[in-house]
């Protein structure tokens, strides 16, 4: 066997499982996204309608340039929901398996829970948690070096943003009690 024959084959145990039920498939995805695009798109329109999308003395008003984008934006999602609308038979692939969702989800809660505790605990105290809560449960790292390098990782984080460049950041009770 050559050199250019070799294959390196790794397993990852924690890879989703290839016989997961599906969850939706690839056109229903397609058709949400292009319904989501085109309320965007409506939304848009109206807001910069109800600012002013026409020409006054001095040019253009705010609402201008904005409310044009919003139909183009809208055109190209209602094209969309039409092309994928007729293809009947098209686009019935698996989009995401239940194994796979729940992996995606295991990333997905833990950064949207870090968004809400940020408002409360700061940004420190929040990225501290959720860094040291990644290694520890989803990296399957150690304990004490999950909470030693999610300490060093906020810890240059405030030297850099609060100290050097005196950057305003969200601030919890805890920095409060610092004095910053």
């Amino acid at each position: 066997m050559s050199s250019s024959d070799l294959e390196i084959v790794v397993d990852d145990p924690g890879a989703p499982d290839e016989n997961s039920p599906a969850v939706t498939n690839n056109r229903t995805v397609e058709m949400v996204v292009m319904v989501l695009l085109l309320g965007l798109a409506a939304l848009l329109a109206w807001d910069n309608w109800r600012t002013g999308a026409s020409w006054d003395d001095t040019g253009p008003q705010a609402g201008y340039f904005p409310f044009y984008l919003s139909v183009i934006l809208g055109g190209a999602a209602l094209y969309g929901l039409v092309s994928v609308a007729i293809q009947r038979g098209v686009g019935l692939e698996t989009f995401v398996t239940r194994a796979q969702l729940s992996r995606v989800l295991q990333v997905f809660v833990p950064t949207l829970l870090f968004c809400f505790a940020m408002q409360w605990l700061g940004l420190y105290v929040a990225s501290f948690l959720l860094i040291a809560g990644f290694m520890a449960f989803i990296g399957k790292i150690a304990w004490w070096k999950s909470l030693l390098t999610a300490f060093i990782f906020v810890a240059i984080m405030f030297v850099v943003f609060d100290i050097a460049f005196d950057v305003i950041m969200p601030k919890g009770p805890l920095e409060a009690a610092f004095g910053r």
